[in-house]
Order: structure tokens, then sequence, then C-alpha cells
């Protein structure tokens, strides 16, 4: 219905090229956020962690990643407000938006995804306190508020600012369609080589609208972008996230983490601010027991799957090894039955497929609408995903089958 940034006086003039948006322009005031010390860092987290140790081109960033939110939040508000009203949307509410989709990682240290199931500060939180903290003049200086910045990344945070707008930008900036989840299959499909994780950006944006309660929703015949999405994700974790190499080195890295954590040689506040150099560093120096395993990630020596099959939630023995606290017990008992010098046991982390997405003009949820995609359907992909395996080294492969067979099946 209006052109968002011509009546909120916002202009984008400093180009920033970028592989796969290319031309990415970005207001002159936001300068100073990206080239602050905080958001340089993400240049120095791969966004994909050791994935590049079976995709080689997946070395792109964080920082790009940034970048490329920024550009689809940037389009994603100006396609609603070509189909919508968002007249109550003012200038520094818009910018505060922007300014959280380029933020929105700041708080990101390595592995952390990873190791969510750990006693961790969620990214999120982390984000909010470099906004509120050394970042803040540079928020203010592009026109945002960063209380308001703040809450809409943190969304345990209270509310401020106007409460329609702050539920919009949180549900825009974190939801079944976001502008995170648009960039990162793209990108990732892309330094990776695979096809599966490309989206029709400007198809999905052409169908995006708010429903009566003014929540992002999709049109009728936009369904399909939320029928991709959820098969492209579905995809890249079985091709790329979860692949088994990459599920070895996230193993490793988890066991050393979770060693140095209980033995007290590192706290939870060591990880936080950390890229990827300085992990490394810090888990070489303070890792003690996980030394060995950090090194190995690191020279990309990964250990070998020996036995695998489908967590299964209703097996005493799965949610046992599930329990991070009871896990290395059975890692000992698994090395002693075999002959193994080094057991490390891979439970993936509960991952969700969020489909609750308004279907404009239908009066219902997408969960609801006519489509292949069943409540049960996109269940039954977290299930799939999820394989339990038993990685070693040495040669005794056969021996660690038979013991995690006995002890895990």
């Amino acid at each position: 219905m209006d052109d968002i940034w011509v009546r909120l006086g916002i202009s984008f003039d400093e180009p920033v090229r970028d592989p796969l948006w290319r031309n990415v322009m970005v207001p002159s005031e936001f300068s100073a956020i990206l080239s602050s010390p905080e958001f340089i860092k993400l240049s120095r987290i791969l966004q994909l962690g050791p994935a590049h140790l079976v995709y080689p081109g997946a070395t792109h960033t964080r920082r790009a990643h940034s970048i490329g939110v920024f550009e689809l939040a940037k389009r994603s508000l100006a396609a609603l407000a070509s189909r919508s009203t968002l007249g109550a949307v003012d200038a520094t509410e818009a910018r505060s938006f922007l300014v959280a989709a380029l933020c929105h990682d700041l708080g990101h240290f390595p592995y952390a995804h990873s190791l969510k199931e750990l006693p961790l500060r969620d990214h999120e939180s982390l984000t909010a306190d470099v906004v509120l903290g050394p970042l803040c003049r540079a928020v203010t200086t592009a026109g945002a508020d960063p209380e308001f910045v703040a809450a809409i990344v943190d969304q345990d945070l209270p509310a401020t600012g106007q409460a329609d707008a702050l539920r919009l930008f949180r549900n825009l900036l974190s939801g079944v369609l976001d502008p995170d989840k648009l960039d990162y299959l793209n990108r990732d499909a892309w330094a990776c080589g695979v096809p599966y994780g490309v989206q029709d950006v400007d198809f999905t944006l052409q169908h995006l609208g708010l429903d009566e309660s003014g929540r992002p929703g999709i049109s009728e015949r936009g369904v399909m972008a939320i029928e991709a999405v959820l098969f492209s994700k579905y995809q890249m974790y079985r091709a790329v996230y979860w692949h088994k190499s990459v599920r070895a080195a996230t193993a490793m890295i988890k066991k050393a983490v979770v060693a140095a954590l209980g033995s007290g040689a590192i706290a939870p506040e060591d990880l936080y601010g950390l890229d990827d150099h300085g992990f490394y560093a810090l888990m070489g120096q303070r890792g003690r027991d996980g030394q060995g395993l950090i090194r190995s990630v690191f020279n990309g020596d990964l250990l070998k799957s020996r036995f695998e099959l489908p967590f299964d939630p209703s097996n005493p023995a799965h949610r046992r090894v599930a329990d991070l606290s009871l896990r290395p017990g059975i890692e000992a008992d698994l090395a002693n039955l075999s002959g193994v010098s080094q057991v490390v046991v891979d439970v993936p982390e509960p991952i969700s497929f969020e489909s609750d997405l308004p279907v404009i003009g239908s009066g219902a949820g997408f969960s609801a609408y006519a489509t292949v995609f069943r409540p049960e359907v996109v269940d039954s992909f977290t299930r799939s995903l999820r394989v339990l395996r038993v990685f070693s080294n040495g040669d005794q492969g056969g021996r660690l089958a038979a013991a995690a067979s006995e002890l895990l099946a």
C-alpha cells in the first residue's frame, strides 16, 4: 500500500557486496555497526562449524549470513507494507527491526547450537547484552532504540515501545518464513554446492501478508513456500547439518566441552564472546581430558561410526545415554567391553520444524490447511533424523558394535 522507506525517510545508500543477494544497500548510519569489533568478530565464526570438513565450500561466516538476514528483513518489511497497512510503525521502530536483523547473531559463540543441552546462556540473551552494552552508541547512531532492538531479538525481555510493533517484528524475525531461515537455507546450500536448501525468496515475499490479528501469514497461493521450507530444512539436516561426519565432529567437541565444564577447567562465561580461533585456543590450553578430541577435530581426524540406530525416546537405554550426566559412564563401559581407547556417543538434540503460520483468507493455520505436510508428517521429520551413533578410533569396530548392541539396542 505504500513505500515504507520513503514514508519513513529511510534511505539505503551504502552498498555491501554479497555473493548471494548481490548489492545489499545499507543506510550510511549503520556503518558504525558494520565496522564495530563485535560485528567484525562474526567473520571469524564459521556459519556451519565443522561442515567444511565434508563440504569444502562451507567456509562462509556468520558475518555474511547477518548481512543476508538484514537484506531479507528489509525486503520482508517492504513486501508487507506494499500489501498491508503498517501506518503504526514509525521510523525508529523500523530502523530497530533492521538493526535487530543485522545484529541477531552477535551473541553467537562457536558450536552454540550444538551445546544447547548444556547449562549455557542462549545466544539471543547474549546478543541483547551486546546491543545494550558495547554496541549501544552505534545502535543509537543508526537511529534505532537499543532497548527495542534487544527486545526484538531476545523474546524473554519485557516488552518495550509499541506492543503491536514489537509483536510484529518478533514474529517476522523469528518465525516459519523468517529472513534468518530464508538466508541460511539458501546460503548454506550455495556454499555446500547442494540443491536442497534453495528457496524462491521472491515468490515467498510476494505472498507474505498480515492476518486479521496483525500476525505475519501467507496467502493460499503461497502455501507451497512453507512446504518448500519444511522439506528443504529436512533435506539440509539429512545431507549437511547432521551428516554423519559432521555429527562425529560435533559429538567430539561436545564431549570435550562437557568434560572441561564438569572438571572446572573452564566456566560457561569463558565460552561467551569467543570466535573460532579463541575457542580452539581455550580448549587446547585448558580442555585437559578433551584436548586430544579438540586437536583431532581441528586437524580433520574424525572418529568413525561403528554403530547406529534410530533414537527411540521410549527406550530406557536411549533415555539414559541421552542424559549428558550419564553418558560418560556409558562411554566408559563401551570402551572397557570392546577394548577401544576412545568412544564417543552422539544423540542429536531434538529439533522443531515450525509450521504454525496463518493462511490468509482460509481461516486456518498451515497445520490445519489441506496439505500433505500434516502435523504427524512434520513430526516424523524429527524422528527420522535423530540417529544414535557410537564413534571410536582404532580397529576394534566390530567389538564395539557388539558391545553397543548389547547395551543400547
